[in-house]
């Protein structure tokens, strides 16, 4: 407001070359703060994101020790807590191995490419009514192309680990995702048609009066069984087959290019 107040005074003044200048500094000034406002609005959401996503996996530990009557993480902090973040420390200062025949760059790539491709995703999702990082009219789409993009990650990672066990991981994964993408799309076209939009703060807000899920209820059931399928949870873990794949397309990443890509499997 002061830089305007300069701005407007100069200009009537006798100075014009002191007003352009006013006009560029405001100008910057803008920008800068336009930069500082989306990077804290990412971090607002990425840094919960990966917190929550870190605290899903001991969740599923802790339940599946209960399921095998057992207790499962508890030694490190109080009621083992402080577990996720030991396992990250652990990962963070790990020596990375790279296989010898691999192809170094695709192998470093396709970890990044699917942590980066789960986490944008997020930017269309609405957290409340006013807060969404981007409000696109066409966010279901956005997220079905991230989704799918997320596909040659696992794809790059098979292949380029040069070795038969990733590589028939990566080819059941693909077909998987590639297969059950179809049924989620034509789920999610009926929730567009029913909300009047492909925006999906629309959607939201179509929803005060009746929740979809009633009208929509054996969509819903597909949609459940859909969503397994397309994180490789059970039953539809066939792709990361320990008796016959060991992990699947992840078997020779380790350290924190392990990490990405179980980061990036929790975080979609």
């Amino acid at each position: 407001l002061v830089l305007k107040t300069i701005v407007l005074k100069n200009t009537v003044g006798s100075n014009p070359t002191l007003s352009f200048n006013l006009c560029i500094l405001l100008f910057k000034l803008k920008m800068i703060i336009l930069i500082i406002c989306t990077v804290l609005k990412i971090l607002a959401v990425v840094v919960p994101l990966l917190i929550s996503v870190a605290y899903f996996t001991i969740a599923e530990r802790k339940i599946m020790g209960i399921i095998q009557r057992r207790k499962g993480p508890n030694v490190i902090g109080f009621l083992g807590l402080l577990q996720p973040l030991a396992d990250g420390l652990k990962l963070f200062v790990k020596e990375t191995i790279f296989p010898s025949n691999s192809n170094i760059s695709i192998f470093l790539i396709a970890p990044m490419l699917t942590f980066i491709l789960s986490l944008i995703g997020w930017a269309v999702l609405p957290l409340s009514k006013q807060i969404v990082l981007s409000d696109l009219n066409v966010g279901v789409l956005y997220l079905l192309a991230t989704s799918s993009l997320s596909v040659y990650g696992i794809i790059m990672a098979g292949w380029s680990s040069n070795s038969k066990y990733p590589f028939l991981g990566a080819l059941r994964s693909a077909a998987q995702m590639i297969s059950y993408e179809v049924s989620i799309g034509f789920i999610l076209i009926n929730v567009c048609v029913c909300a009047g939009s492909f925006n999906l703060s629309t959607i939201v807000m179509a929803q005060k009066n009746i929740w979809f899920i009633v009208p929509l209820l054996p969509m819903f059931i597909i949609f459940c069984v859909s969503m397994l399928a397309e994180t490789n949870r059970h039953p539809f873990d066939l792709p990361e087959a320990e008796a016959e794949l060991v992990s699947g397309y992840n078997v020779e990443y380790s350290a924190m290019t392990f990490a990405l890509f179980f980061l990036g499997e929790y975080a979609n």
